[in-house]
């Protein structure tokens, strides 16, 4: 296992708002000149976001499962180590929208794969490399469904299942943080936008020592 205090990912299930979370971060850690590197999965690089098209294209409804996680898995193999592993070792810091938690959830637990399988397989691509801490960004399915609703907007290939789906990935997330306690910080993410983003920045100021005299 690989791990690296600059590096952090964020989860959570569609519409959770973690990408706006991200966004909010970015902007806060910009006042304060403390440089870091954000990449999305499925992405991030040429080769993945190629096959971030064919994952999320809503008119690829065939997909099988096994296809599915063996698409992500590759996607997240080639940001690891074109980008990831490169820059962590550099001492740069990182944020991943979403990371091979989101593959044991949605395609495991989800998609009801062999866990065991998966694990295997999380580990391979990403040759051990595990994030520091993973904030998840936890709503109901129901209120997902809800801000969907709200926002009008088309759903891709993944957005378009079946609420029960959602459920079973949202009980994925809960038994990975009883798993890994010390790694996951769930926020409630149907607080207000402003009370989520005063939560995560409390917790990542101490995380990365946002108030050492090195950082200006």
């Amino acid at each position: 296992m690989k791990r690296y205090k600059t590096f952090i990912s964020f989860e959570g299930i569609d519409f959770s708002g973690k990408t706006t979370q991200i966004s909010r971060l970015l902007a806060s850690l910009k006042k304060i000149n403390f440089e870091v590197h954000v990449f999305r999965e499925p992405g991030g690089t040429e080769i993945s976001e190629r096959i971030r098209e064919l994952l999320l294209d809503p008119a690829l409804h065939i997909m099988h499962a096994r296809t599915e996680i063996l698409l992500y898995s590759a996607a997240r193999a080639q940001l690891v180590h074109e980008k990831l592993l490169p820059f962590l070792n550099e001492g740069k810091y990182v944020i991943a929208d979403r990371f091979y938690d989101s593959t044991t959830t949605y395609q495991g637990y989800g998609r009801n794969l062999d866990i065991r399988f998966v694990n295997q397989l999380n580990r391979f691509a990403t040759s051990g490399l595990t994030p520091y801490k993973t904030f998840l960004i936890d709503i109901s399915p129901e209120e997902a469904y809800r801000r969907h609703q709200k926002a009008r907007r088309r759903r891709d290939r993944l957005e378009s299942e079946k609420i029960s789906f959602y459920h079973a990935i949202r009980e994925g997330f809960q038994k990975l943080c009883s798993e890994f306690p010390n790694r996951f910080i769930i926020i409630n993410g149907e607080k207000s936008e402003e009370d989520v983003a005063d939560e995560i920045w409390e917790h990542l100021r101490i995380i990365w020592h946002l108030n050492d005299k090195n950082v200006t």
